[in-house]
């Protein structure tokens, strides 16, 4: 141990007077980051006319990349099936279906008033399950090559919403009745 311990001290003691001890000017940090600042501006302007700037096309090239991905991404899904792609029949059958509701509901909307409001509601909400229970349908019909039962649904789907039309028009006729009923004055002899 103390061998290695006089080897450095030797070692040291013959390099005495070689290192720079002297404590540098005051200017010195300064003409250091002089340097340091003129050699970051040399490599910016190098790096400037070094070339060509690709970063504007690479993108163009990713944005491409991506739209053509959605593209073959939407072309490779099926077309969602309904009554009006099976056959031309079916078609009629929809645009009957279609048609019928839509006048029903236009019918219904007339009818609101504070008496009927709550009825009319009820009866909207149970219309949008119906529409929402059609769409999945509509996917399983897609989805089973027009399967018979899934048509047969469909064209169910579409009765039931119906139904539920004419019954809370009825019903409506039937509030509409009573309170004219109530508020006719009783003729008494």
């Amino acid at each position: 141990m103390s061998m290695k311990k006089d080897t450095i001290d030797e070692l040291f003691g013959n390099l005495k007077g070689e290192f720079d001890v002297n404590t540098p000017n005051k200017d010195h940090e300064l003409r250091f980051l002089d340097k340091l600042k003129a050699n970051d501006v040399v490599s910016i302007d190098s790096k400037k006319s070094s070339g060509f700037n690709w970063k504007p096309f690479l993108a163009i090239a990713a944005s491409i990349v991506i739209c053509l991905s959605v593209f073959i991404t939407m072309q490779n899904q099926p077309e969602v099936l309904d009554l009006a792609s099976i056959s031309p029949e079916l078609s009629e059958t929809q645009d009957f279906f279609t048609t019928t509701i839509e006048n029903e509901l236009k019918k219904l909307n007339k009818e609101r008033s504070p008496l009927t409001e709550q009825i009319i509601t009820d009866a909207l909400m149970q219309i949008q399950l119906l529409e929402t229970n059609y769409q999945n349908l509509k996917t399983d019909l897609t989805e089973s090559g027009s399967d018979q039962r899934v048509i047969y649904a469909m064209i169910t789907n579409f009765q039931n919403r119906i139904d539920i039309l004419n019954t809370v028009l009825k019903q409506i006729e039937t509030i509409k009745e009573l309170k004219i009923n109530t508020n006719e004055p009783k003729n008494t002899i």
